[in-house]
């Protein structure tokens, strides 16, 4: 329900697509939230999930993230299914998911919250996931 609520505070005045983003963290109570910012210079903007990520790492909390939800409102189309991260937003969730020493659960919903996608570990959404241990 956080990443729904975050939704609706993102900055999304092009696309009018709106997303948000919850982290849970291990400690079951703390939820920091993010949701996408866009910017007239697109490359300048940036999505949700890393918005949250990097905000949990600012105030500490890095090691500690345990769950992740993210979320999508739009009026501007259909879209009924889950979102999912881009290719850039999974690679910091594998790293920060690499910090935490355990696997990341991760929910994706869909406008209105259904269905909703678990997915345990972002080895799933991104297998061949860019590593300096290789």
């Amino acid at each position: 329900m956080a990443a729904k609520k975050a939704c609706h505070l993102a900055y999304a005045p092009y696309s009018q697509f709106f997303v948000g983003s919850a982290i849970l963290l291990k400690d079951g109570q703390t939820i920091i939230t993010g949701n996408n910012q866009e910017n007239a210079a697109y490359p300048s903007g940036l999505c949700a999930e890393r918005v949250a990520y990097f905000q949990a790492g600012a105030l500490g909390y890095a090691k500690e993230i345990a769950k992740v939800a993210v979320s999508v409102y739009t009026e501007r189309f259909e879209y009924s299914v889950p979102v999912s991260p881009c290719g850039a937003c999974r690679q910091v969730m594998a790293e920060y998911e690499r910090l935490s020493q355990q696997p990341t659960v991760i929910l994706l919903t869909g406008i209105d919250l259904l269905p909703v996608y678990r997915i345990v570990g972002t080895e799933i959404l991104l297998p061949l996931q860019f590593r300096l241990d290789f």
